[in-house]
This record gives structure tokens, C-alpha cells and sequence, in this order.
């Protein structure tokens, strides 16, 4: 009778930690996917959590006036597999931001300018499809019949888009850009 019982608690102290062990195993597993699929870091204390969106964008997220708080030299593939992005961006303004508008209703945008002046609306399409330029599925805008932007991710406070946005850091590499909101 003792050797049953011994049996039987040996048999459920062997269940139990098969199923902790694998449990923790998916955990762990899990957790790596995780971490894999979105790069982090902070750039002047706004969080860069950067991860690819997955399927389409509402374009009514991206509406709305956008300051540069970071810009990367290189392409999102190149960020993701960096282990310390630096940040090259430095504000060309004498009073105030540089900053991107979007008026998503009118399907317009005014390009990266200094807040204090006025530039021209261009019209844009907002497009979730194969890029012509990258030849990925993404969320981008098309605009002047031949340029593209694509957006990273957008978020109710920070943006990504990557492409040749911004005159000064086009010749040096930047093509990815963190955004903050303003209003």
C-alpha cells in the first residue's frame, strides 16, 4: 500500500513539473516573438518603440500637425537589426520645430518645414499595398506621381515614416523618421 502511494506522488510530482517546465518553455517562446518584432529606444526622451504595422492603417491616425524629434541614417530593415540607433537629427529652426502637417480629409500634406513658415499643400493617395519603391506589402503615401513615404507606424502620440523627407539628411542616408505629436 506505502509503495502505491509513493507511486502515485512520484507519478504527479513528474506530471506537475512536465507542465511547469512547458509552460515556461511558451513563456519564454513567446516572449521572444515579442521582443524579436519591435525595436526600442528612446530618442530625447520620447520612446522610439519601433515595430512594423501589421496590416492596414486608418489613414485618419496620421492627421495632424507633427514635430521631428529623430531621424535615422538608413532603412527600417537596417534600424531593426541595429543594437544602438544613434539619433542625427538637429533642429534647423531658429523659432520653433520642424514639422509635418497632414490634413487626412483633404488627403493633402504641407512636407517638413519650419513651424514658423508656410509651405505648399501637396496632394498625396494613402495606399496599404505593394510599394513600388520597396516592393513591400505596407501602408504608404504616393504623392507627385512618382515619390513614396512609407509609414512605419503610427501611434495617438509618435510617428515613423521612412523616406527622403527631409532635404538636409537625404545625401548623409536619413530615411527613417520619428515624429511626436504636436496637435
Amino acid at each position: 500500500m506505502k509503495l502505491f502511494k509513493f507511486g502515485i506522488y512520484a507519478f504527479m510530482a513528474f506530471s506537475l513539473s512536465s507542465c511547469i517546465v512547458s509552460t515556461a518553455a511558451k513563456v519564454v517562446t513567446t516572449t521572444a516573438k515579442l521582443g524579436y518584432s519591435a525595436v526600442k529606444g528612446t530618442v530625447k526622451g520620447v520612446s522610439w518603440a519601433v515595430q512594423k504595422a501589421d496590416g492596414k492603417i486608418d489613414e485618419d491616425r496620421i492627421d495632424g500637425t507633427w514635430k521631428v524629434v529623430g531621424v535615422y541614417n538608413g532603412t527600417y530593415e537596417q534600424f531593426s537589426q541595429d543594437n544602438n540607433p544613434e539619433n542625427q537629427f538637429k533642429n534647423n529652426c531658429s523659432d520653433g520645430f520642424e514639422v509635418i502637417e497632414f490634413k487626412s480629409k483633404r488627403e493633402k500634406f504641407r512636407p517638413v518645414h519650419c513651424s514658423s513658415e508656410d509651405e505648399d499643400l501637396v496632394k498625396y493617395d494613402f495606399k496599404f499595398g505593394k510599394n513600388p519603391q520597396s516592393n513591400n506589402k505596407e501602408n504608404y503615401l504616393k504623392y507627385n506621381s512618382n515619390n513614396y513615404i512609407s509609414i512605419i507606424d503610427v501611434t495617438s502620440k509618435t510617428m515613423v515614416l521612412e523616406g527622403n523627407l527631409m532635404q538636409n539628411y537625404v545625401f548623409s542616408g536619413g530615411k527613417l523618421y520619428l515624429f511626436e505629436k504636436v496637435k
